[in-house]
């Protein structure tokens, strides 16, 4: 086991104990109907920001383990869950890319789960920290068009929302998933579960909420390696290993892959809801216990006694190549989180309206340990590295206030502050006993703090039965400090660190829609904004030496500036409702992740801003409750996204080209059959076109490691609610097997058993 640091986890449920005190006797029965924070009449005006609403009946049709299953479906949206309790599972929205994860945010029920610290595969929201059990509903939000967010929304943002308590409940649920998964020189049976528990009941004026998830899984490999060609002149004769071609159609001999990965993870919740006459709030503490080991790594090739080789250099049909011993090695990766946020609302004035937000998120623990050969290889000790998170986290608070009583008729104003800190601290250290933790001098240490301060303010005019328009600006001011990282001098006793200076910015944001309504069912609506991504602590910061990467800090990035428009068409029918969105953003120095792999398979990587990139694209999408007949629900849409680097003027050779990550289609399809009033059954389909990894644009194999692979994913879901409170449910994902690449492989056809009780 990792040692642990003390948890906060305690003061936290005292804190919430405390907020519940006022409990009282039960005063009658409540209404049984689902509730979540927030509901209201929403002015036209707002409905100019394109957005896509979810109920708990638009799920039926999807195979639901985790919370991004939830939002996958979505119109231009991505979610890189490689397999069933992936922590890198990334999401990318519009123009913005999988990687580009700063430039989308998710809350649950006011609480960030967006991880505005790291980027790329490290910096994909916490989704583990909300069940998807507890979920009542989610609105996307796609674009900077609002006022009260900030430019962290130049892809959108996700609004989850779990149901408050009107009465005394118990749900329990509980999945069983299993793949078979073959390529390479794998071919392997892999399992999980999900259990979840919740008790809610509303006694009072007090709603309490209470709810334990586990999820046990196991991945497919993530990871495929070849080795780099040698000439040296001791080599070891083996069979086994596998000639095929990378991204960029070289041939390579392969030996080996990560093996099964083991994820397990456990996540608690407490949410406290407390009614004070015109005044609600809603206390909301989740810790999340996470553990990921790889420890089964496989090596594909033999020497002439039948035994493995897992290092050095070998020799098979010509192929003369060195296999690092790290490449195979082992670790453990344990992570603790806390998050508490706190929501306050009530009317301060007739038609006046304030609404708080506060939140906290501590990484309370995470460490990672990794040993530099496989203990199964002749030459293996316990050396190896570890890799810890010290004070890492968050606060933001969030104060707004709303007017819906101007003297203005439907004239509506919404006027705020908020304030986001963050702090990202690493640390890389040889260690003598990797299996212990032990420490033996640093390798390298980077970190920093930012801070960003915004107010804003968004009014919204129904200006007439047809007519609708919304005026925002968002004033922000961005500073970080406390920047540092390592540039050891060998002669000095100290592990020598480098102060980055402080850098601050300001920038306004003007956001403008307009909204024409000649019919009842006929909708125009056109939204203009204006948006400033500011660079994360790991771009700015992060500096480290592994032993398999190399990361540059980049402490002089300027912000991404950028300028969304969308033109949007909507046409209610009798049983449902059409849309097609026109959307361009213009992008200024985006900030990309550029990375290349030496000889030997180290990676270098460092932040460069890219000068210019512009998106066009299409959606269209029908929404339809009854599809032919009145028991066909269907949920479709689909886009064309044409992504295009107009600029570059550091490599000119990369204009012109698509960029990384971006599919010229995509598309979603949602069927659900409601054969009865207890039986549903539902197929879905998700597609999307093959595309580039790099910004050169050299990868064009298909289906290999390391591809960016174009997909058709079929799955299917039937479930059965008893009379009884007891629902079981069949499904698969997948259903054709089909063989895909996101660089890491996709997850083959997956079997869904579900069982589910409330009482």
């Amino acid at each position: 086991m990792l040692r642990r640091k003390p948890l906060n986890l305690a003061i936290a449920l005292i804190l919430a104990a405390l907020a519940a005190s006022p409990l009282q006797a039960a005063e009658g029965d409540t209404v049984e109907e689902i509730v979540v924070w927030g509901q209201e009449t929403v002015q036209r005006a707002a409905t100019s920001h394109p957005s896509s609403m979810l109920a708990q009946q638009d799920l039926v049709s999807i195979n639901v383990a985790t919370t991004e299953d939830v939002v996958k479906f979505e119109p231009s949206l991505v979610i890189r869950r490689r397999f069933i309790g992936d922590s890198n599972g990334t999401m990318g929205m519009r123009g913005s890319n999988m990687f580009q994860t700063s430039r989308s945010m998710v809350f649950a029920d006011g609480v960030p789960l967006h991880y505005l610290l790291q980027t790329r595969w490290n910096g994909a929201p916490r989704w583990t920290m909300v069940s998807a059990s507890e979920i009542a509903q989610v609105e996307v939000l796609y674009g900077p068009f609002s006022a009260e967010f900030s430019g962290n929304s130049m892809g959108g943002v996700v609004l989850i929302e779990s149901a408050i308590p009107q009465k005394r409940e118990f749900h329990f649920d509980s999945s069983f998933f299993s793949q078979n998964f073959n390529a390479y020189g794998f071919d392997d049976t892999v399992n999980g579960y999900k259990s979840f528990f919740s008790y809610g009941d509303k006694i009072g004026d007090t709603s309490l909420y209470l709810s334990y998830n586990r999820l046990q899984s196991e991945s497919q490999p993530q990871t495929f390696y070849f080795g780099s060609n040698t000439s040296a002149a001791s080599v070891t004769p083996v069979s086994g290993g596998i000639v095929g071609n990378d991204e960029f159609s070289t041939s390579r001999l392969w030996f080996g892959d990560t093996g099964i990965v083991d994820t397990t993870t456990d996540n608690y919740k407490l949410k406290i809801g407390q009614d004070f006459g015109v005044w609600e709030a809603l206390l909301n503490v989740a810790y999340e216990d996470r553990f990921t080991g790889n420890n089964k790594p496989n090596s594909y090739v033999k020497n002439a006694a039948g035994g493995s080789v897992w290092s050095g250099n070998v020799v098979q049909n010509g192929w003369k190549v060195n296999m690092p011993a790290a490449r195979l090695g082992v670790s453990d990766l344990q992570r603790d989180s806390l998050s508490v946020g706190l929501r306050v609302r009530g009317e301060v004035a007739e038609g006046v309206i304030f609404e708080s937000n506060l939140n906290e998120f501590q990484v309370l623990n995470d460490e990672m340990r990794a040993s530099l050969s496989n203990p199964s290889d002749s030459a293996y000790t316990r050396n190896g590295q570890v890799t810890e998170f010290g004070e890492t986290g968050w606060r933001s608070a969030e104060a707004k206030l709303s007017f819906q009583q101007l003297p203005v008729e439907g004239l509506g104003l919404i006027v705020g502050a908020r304030h986001d800190a963050y702090e990202l601290n690493m640390d890389v250290y040889n260690s003598a006993n990797y299996v212990a933790g032990s420490f033996n001098g640093f390798t390298s240490r980077s970190g920093g703090q930012t801070q960003v301060e915004a107010l804003f303010a968004q009014l919204n005019y129904d200006i007439n039965a047809q007519w609708d328009m919304g005026l925002g600006l968002r004033w922000e001011s961005f500073e970080s400090s406390n920047g540092y990282f390592s540039r050891d001098v060998k002669a000095t006793p100290q592990y020598d660190l480098v102060a980055v200076p402080k850098v601050s910015d300001k920038q306004a944001s003007p956001k403008f829609s307009v909204g024409y309504q000649p019919t009842e069912n006929w909708r125009f609506a056109y939204a203009l904004g204006k948006a400033y991504r500011f660079p994360i602590v790991e771009e700015l910061f992060s500096q480290y030496s592994a032993y398999n990467a190399i990361s540059v800090a980049n402490p002089e990035l300027r912000p991404e500036a950028g300028v969304h428009q969308n033109f949007m068409l909507e046409r209610q029918i009798t049983n449902g409702e059409v849309r097609v969105n026109l959307f361009q953003e213009t992008v200024k120095d985006v900030i990309e992740s550029q990375s290349d792999t030496l000889p030997g398979g180290m990676t270098v990587r460092t932040f460069i801003p890219v000068d210019e990139i512009e998106t066009r694209g299409v959606e269209f999408i029908a929404n339809l409750d009854e599809l032919l007949v009145s028991n066909l629900k269907m949920r479709f849409n689909v886009v064309f996204t044409d992504s295009e680097i107009v600029k570059n003027i550091a490599d000119t050779r990369i204009e012109g080209n698509v960029y990384p990550r971006m599919p010229e289609w995509r598309g979603n399809l949602l069927l659900t059959w409601h054969f009865s009033e207890r039986w549903d059954a539902g197929t879905n389909v998700q597609y999307a076109s093959d595309s580039f990894g790099r910004n050169d644009n050299a990868d064009r194999q298909d289906e290999v490691y390391g591809a960016q692979d174009g997909y058709t994913r079929l799955g299917l879901k039937s479930t059965y609610n008893f009379t009884n409170g007891v629902a079981l449910g069949l499904g698969v994902d997948n259903l054709t097997d089909e063989v895909s690449y996101v660089a890491h492989p996709w997850p083959g056809r997956t079997y869904y058993a579900n069982v589910s009780y409330d009482f």
